[in-house]
């Protein structure tokens, strides 16, 4: 046999070997690099991405993050739903109308409840002292959001039917202009906006939410998503925690940096952190039905076109 025939036979011999791998060692040299793909807005989620935490966790796992900041909740979830996010931040309103639109929702985690970060607001001096004055006032609320169903609920705590409401649908700069000029009532509004109509406004808080509806914040997922991805989005969850634990202990230091995230003065980020709760979790059943009882709110207002099963948004293994 010639040298050239030699090597020829050995080449075709280490071709036939390479062809014969096993298939779970050729399956790890062509899986994908994992990826987070992040919506978020400006807030905590903006503060961990300032950090970098996130990413040093998720490195060893061979996981990418990558960061979109957005205006809103409800765009976050119309980016999941055309699958161009991973996890995102929202409140309690948005996610039941995207699960309503079939939208591939699962609920990740949960901050607690933070009802002082949402109220009913009027001018200073107005004539309307209490809840029962505010029946037939113009009030000023964004249609389907978390101070929707508020408002719903603070009516029946003190007697008063949805009918005693008279209702002006605003985003909360057209709110707040409205409010301004006299041309509502009162005005359901949530933290910061809350916060910057007391201090630049002098408004007087005629309720908040507290003994009334919790008013917690939601991070989000797609249910493709957390059934691949359980161990990455568990890492999430804990490195929000540790934002939430660090503003807790650090609030001026906390507010210094939201400000600057919402292009507001510190005293209004200070009234907002000063009254914010503190903490973010798992996921549970129980929580889950909080998110029903607004669910079932919702439909009965025909502010959703079915009824759901928030339980369906739920990821496996929840408590």
């Amino acid at each position: 046999m010639t040298l050239i025939s030699a090597l020829r036979r050995r080449l075709i011999q280490g071709v036939a070997a390479a062809i014969a791998l096993p298939s779970s060692f050729a399956a790890l040299a062509q899986a994908p690099a994992r990826q987070l793909r992040i919506g978020n807005q400006k807030g905590p989620l903006s503060i961990l991405k300032g950090r970098g935490t996130l990413e040093k966790r998720l490195a060893p796992l061979g996981v990418t993050v990558k960061w979109t900041e957005f205006t809103a909740g409800p765009v976050q979830l119309e980016a999941l739903n055309v699958g161009s996010i991973d996890f995102g931040d929202v409140g309690e309103a948005p996610p039941i109308f995207a699960q309503a639109a079939g939208a591939p929702l699962a609920y990740v985690a949960a901050t607690v409840t933070r009802p002082q970060s949402e109220a009913v607001l009027v001018p200073k001096g107005s004539a309307i002292k209490t809840v029962a004055d505010l029946k037939g006032k113009k009030i000023a609320l964004n249609k389907g959001s978390n101070v929707h169903y508020f408002i719903v609920k603070l009516f029946e705590k003190h007697g008063l039917s949805y009918s005693d409401l008279n209702l002006v649908y605003l985003p909360p700069a057209d709110a707040r202009a409205a409010f301004e000029k006299g041309s509502v009532d009162a005005w359901v509004i949530w933290d910061p906006f809350l916060a910057a109509a007391q201090k630049a406004l002098d408004a007087h808080v005629l309720a908040d939410a507290t003994g009334v509806v919790g008013n917690r914040a939601y991070y989000f997922s797609s249910l493709d998503y957390v059934a691949k991805n359980a161990d990455v989005l568990a890492i999430a969850v804990e490195e929000i925690n540790k934002i939430d634990v660090w503003g807790a202990a650090n609030k001026s230091e906390y507010a210094g940096e939201l400000a600057k995230l919402w292009g507001l003065p510190k005293p209004v980020a200070d009234l907002s952190v000063g009254r914010v709760g503190y903490g973010t979790s798992p996921i549970t059943k129980a929580i889950l039905a909080e998110q029903q009882k607004i669910a079932d709110t919702f439909f009965e207002l025909k502010l959703i076109p079915k009824k759901i099963n928030v339980l369906e948004a739920a990821g496996a293994g929840i408590a």
